[in-house]
């Protein structure tokens, strides 16, 4: 697909994105819930805000059968239940509706594969989708290397640089390097790489999308984004929930296949990164990658020293009663699979030699955030020491993700009266208070970027490797060790991760 540069005039001050072409998405896995509790809504949404091309047209691809007409009357329910814009509005929904179809196949049937190829060609006639193809892996994972190969065997993919088509693979990418290489080698056999969308919804984030911003844009904090100011930088994402019936998934994945090895490592290399070039996909990734690279390795023998995990039990949420994780349904009574995971990272380079960065991943939380804290050294206490009970808190730059987004900065002042009591104060941005509107959902950025070509907030395939390597690591080391602390479901996690983090004298923050 090629794109001409636009400005969007949706927005005020310095914003350029390129305008969407004609389009054709086929999503895998169309009766599922991504499907309808993310696409959809989110595609949705951009079509209310005027964002999707004139001639686009999705088509839903999965296994049971079901009419055109079936299938919108029930994206329809879902686009009312789950769009930001509520209630729905008929007049954009009917113009939307016109643009969906439905096409009943097998995922291994290759004729399905044929017949859909005629149907696109139709589309392109009678809706101008001009060959234009975006496909979407909604499926399990199990079925992604099998569609790959039939796009490939069936001709509805060009090869070269210049094709047509793109190709959106949703997490997890693979289990390990070698699962992870196995299917990179599948994509890179049917797609070129700058065709090929590794989608994690954690970088569609309004906050994450902000660090460059943050980072870059303001020249009050890069200056001291380093070794010399930074004490240390923790990284939280709590969740509250158990595994809600993925247990059978999750037994086979765990908290650092699931979290760790890609939401966490992306928002570390965004936090670390050098300044890139230029805004352009392939100057950025490269600059993540050499986060990638210089992230000092763990080795097998080193796990007991730099990470923690455990396993929640038994305990209560809200006052109610949860079960323990080896209680789960389909999940293992012996299972030896963590659902909290710490570790201790160091980059070796010269930004960051000797800063640790903190990682903390857990289910059944006391509640459900997502964070960055960056954690300035403290200042020299001699000013002060006489005239302060307290010792002074350091400085802090909290990035909050979800629940509510927005940025935090703690600083320490004076307390009205006739002595020099200094006491930490807090500045707080929010997004929505700030700007009066609700920040769109993380999958309707992506999905427009796919759209459009832009690669940027995608993961590259050296991205993914280098991280699995450092993840494979740790997990052979936790293979030879004891199984996970157990930790009561609505804590923090074991008290081993605080005597983790307490043996360097810092403590985990509190969200």
């Amino acid at each position: 697909m090629q794109t001409t540069l636009a400005t969007n005039p949706l927005r005020e001050g310095i914003s350029t994105r390129r305008a969407p072409e004609p389009c054709a998405l086929v999503i895998f896995g169309a009766t599922g819930d991504l499907t309808h509790r993310k696409l959809v809504p989110a595609l949705y949404n951009l079509a209310h805000e005027g964002q999707l091309p004139q001639s686009f047209a999705i088509v839903g691809f999965a296994r049971r059968p079901k009419t055109h007409e079936q299938f919108r009357a029930e994206l329809h329910d879902s686009v009312a239940q789950f769009s930001r814009f509520q209630p729905i509005n008929a007049s954009v929904w009917d113009s939307f509706a016109q643009a969906i179809f439905y096409h009943q196949s097998e995922f291994a049937d290759s004729q399905g594969y044929k017949s859909l190829d005629l149907f696109l060609r139709k589309l392109d006639a009678e809706r101008g989708t001009a060959g234009n193809r975006l496909f979407y892996l909604a499926t399990a994972p199990t079925e992604f290397i099998g569609i790959i190969e039939h796009l490939g065997a069936s001709g509805l993919v060009e090869s070269g640089p210049a094709a047509r088509q793109r190709i959106i693979v949703e997490k997890p990418f693979g289990r390990s390097l070698a699962t992870a290489g196995e299917l990179n080698h599948s994509l890179a056999s049917v797609f070129d790489e700058h065709h090929i969308f590794r989608i994690d919804h954690y970088l569609g984030k309004e906050t994450v999308q902000n660090i460059l911003a943050l980072r870059f844009a303001n020249e009050i904090f890069e200056p001291l984004w380093n070794q010399k100011y930074v004490d240390h930088v923790q990284i939280t994402v709590a969740e509250s929930l158990g595994v809600e019936g993925r247990g059978g998934y999750y037994d086979q994945s765990g908290a650092i296949r699931d979290m760790v090895q890609n939401h966490m490592m992306q928002l570390l290399c965004l936090m670390a990164m050098e300044p890139p070039t230029a805004l352009e996909a392939e100057v950025i990734h490269d600059e993540k990658v050499k986060v990638l690279r210089a992230i000092r390795p763990i080795t097998p023998d080193q796990v007991q020293q730099f990470t923690v995990r455990g396993q929640y039990a038994s305990g209560s949420m809200a006052g109610k009663p949860v079960p323990g994780y080896r209680e789960e349904t389909s999940v293992a009574p012996d299972s030896r699979t963590e659902t909290f995971v710490a570790l201790k990272l160091f980059i070796d380079n010269w930004r960051w030699a000797g800063v640790p960065f903190y990682l903390r991943h857990g289910k059944r939380l006391p509640k459900g955030v997502a964070e960055i804290a960056i954690q300035f050294k403290a200042p020299p206490a001699v000013l002060f020491a006489a005239e302060s009970s307290e010792p002074l808190e350091p400085n802090a730059l909290v990035l909050r993700i979800q629940p509510d987004e927005g940025i935090a900065i703690r600083m320490n002042a004076k307390v009205p009266g006739n002595t020099i009591n200094l006491q930490p104060v807090k500045m707080d941005f929010r997004y929505g208070g700030s700007f009066g509107a609700r920040s769109p959902e993380a999958y309707e950025r992506l999905l427009h970027d796919a759209i459009i070509g832009d690669s940027t907030l995608f993961t590259r395939r050296d991205e993914v490797e280098r991280s699995w390597q450092i993840i494979d690591a740790i997990i052979a080391g936790w293979d030879a060790s004891p199984a996970p602390f157990p930790y009561e479901s609505g804590t923090w996690g074991p008290v081993e991760a605080n005597e983790f983090i307490e043996r360097d004298g810092r403590e985990w923050r509190r969200p």
